[in-house]
């Protein structure tokens, strides 16, 4: 009787970890969703806002790279404080600045309030992205446990970017661009709370670890000034003094980055980070992938709302298929890489990806119906989706418990510079056209070399890995 007893006394604490552990990757993968979700939640509002709020075409582009400024600057800084500091008290940290920032966002009344509002959402998910990475990461165990797990984040993540096209535009055409701000304020505040609720409370800081403050002090000056330059140098000129400025610190202050690095007893960056291979791979793949796949959303809106003349709406409606591609993908991404292993489920993903986006380039005619777009949006949505979440299960292979928070941080910054790079190059691409059409046209072609590209990076991967099998 007594080991009947115990017996059942293990089955159900298995089953309430279980459903404790089904909780909260729920609330994490909707902290990630919010993320995702604020990132392109502006899209399709951006007409509407550069109209009330006196944005010229030149800088309206400004309103998403001031958000991806910020996250990529911030990054390191926020996998560091989330490792050392506790991965709650940061996450909590980050939805509360989202909380705060969205309010004002709806409040703004001219482009340098927007601008600041954006930045300091790009601080937030610099805060979220990393700690809800890592606690996914320390949670759940390395292999088909931790895929599953992050699957299911990342198909939270990937949809997030398809879901703000969608919902701004049902927000911008119910309720005016200031809904696309206001909506995120009982999101985030939701899950603010949420988080106390749900994730137990963090350990005691390790006092033998330090901050490395120089460290993360000049990694994020350096970060947050390049990526600066790197975003207005198209529109302010690159002999601009803003940008010959910002060169001319951010550059040394990566060199002080370095020098501190090499002596610190507790590196910002751990050694055994930076031999990662699996993760520098990872990092990689991250930075074409917001390159490429996060900066078709940017052509698309566009497309759909000057070329085609949709509403913002319509625009919305017309994500509504690849959303729903992107989030199955995404899910199922987790099995698929336990079952083929991350280099082939990569490199197939990619491929599907670069066929997708080159059959939409070439549908995207100033009088296609939507029916012709429709087998590229769904090939390219199903690469998005996979790719995703792929890259991510890579970026933590390998990692210690103690280092999640950081090498979260390594690919997401590598993400966030793509996305700014990406969009940078891009825009200047699609703007060199002969018209809207046509520059949209080169540019979304370009997109599908890029992705291309990335197959031979996925390729250097280890055809076997403890994430895979």
């Amino acid at each position: 009787m007594s080991v009947a007893l115990e017996l059942r006394e293990r089955a159900m604490t298995e089953g309430r970890r279980r459903r404790g552990g089904r909780a909260v990757l729920a609330l994490l993968s909707f902290a990630m969703l919010i993320v995702s979700l604020d990132q392109y939640i502006v899209v399709v509002a951006l007409p509407d806002i550069g109209r009330e709020l006196g944005y010229s075409p030149q800088t309206l582009q400004s309103v998403i790279s001031a958000y991806a400024v910020a996250s990529s600057g911030f990054l390191l800084f926020g996998g560091r404080a989330s490792d050392l500091l506790g991965r709650r008290r940061i996450l909590a940290a980050g939805l509360a600045l989202y909380a705060v920032a969205s309010l004002a966002g709806g409040l703004a009344t001219g482009p340098e309030m927007l601008l600041a509002v954006r930045f300091v959402q790009g601080l937030g998910g610099a805060l979220v992205f990393p700690s809800t990475l890592a606690l996914i990461n320390t949670l759940f165990a390395e292999g088909p446990e931790r895929n599953r797990a992050v699957g299911v984040w990342g198909g939270s993540g990937a949809a997030g970017l398809v879901v703000g096209v969608l919902l701004g535009g049902v927000l911008t055409r119910v309720f005016g661009w200031e809904a696309v701000f206001f909506v995120n304020v009982p999101l985030a505040a939701a899950a603010f709370v949420l988080v106390f609720v749900l994730i137990q409370v963090d350990h005691p800081r390790d006092l033998s670890r330090s901050f490395d403050l120089p460290g993360a002090l000049s990694v994020t000056g350096a970060m947050t000034l390049l990526v600066f330059a790197l975003v207005q140098g198209p529109d302010r000129g690159w002999t601009s003094p803003w940008i010959l400025g910002a060169i001319a610190v951010g550059l040394p202050l990566l060199v002080v980055f370095g020098i501190v690095e090499r002596r610190s007893r507790d590196p910002l960056v751990p050694s055994q980070l930076v031999r990662n291979r699996t993760l520098l791979i990872a990092t990689s793949i991250a930075f074409m992938f917001t390159a490429t796949f996060g900066s078709l959303l940017y052509f698309l809106s566009i497309y759909f709302q000057d070329v085609r003349g949709y509403s913002a709406l319509e625009t919305g409606v017309g994500f509504l298929l690849p959303t729903v591609v992107v989030v199955a993908g995404s899910s199922l991404a987790g099995k698929v890489v336990t079952r083929f292993g991350l280099k082939r489920t990569l490199i197939a993903a990619l491929a599907i990806g670069a066929a997708g986006v080159i059959g939409l380039g070439l549908a995207m005619t100033p009088d296609s119906p939507y029916a012709a777009l429709v087998p590229g949006l769904v090939a390219v949505s199903i690469g998005d989706g996979i790719v995703f979440t792929a890259m991510f299960i890579a970026a933590s292979t390998g990692v210690s418990a103690a280092h999640q928070g950081v090498a979260s941080s390594i690919a997401s910054t590598g993400s966030g510079i793509g996305a700014v790079i990406g969009l940078a190059v891009l825009v200047l691409v699609a703007n060199s056209g002969i018209d809207a059409a046509a520059g949209i046209r080169t540019a979304v072609l370009v997109i599908s070399a890029g992705i291309a590209l990335t197959i031979p990076i996925a390729w250097r991967l280890r055809s076997r890995s403890s994430a895979g099998r």
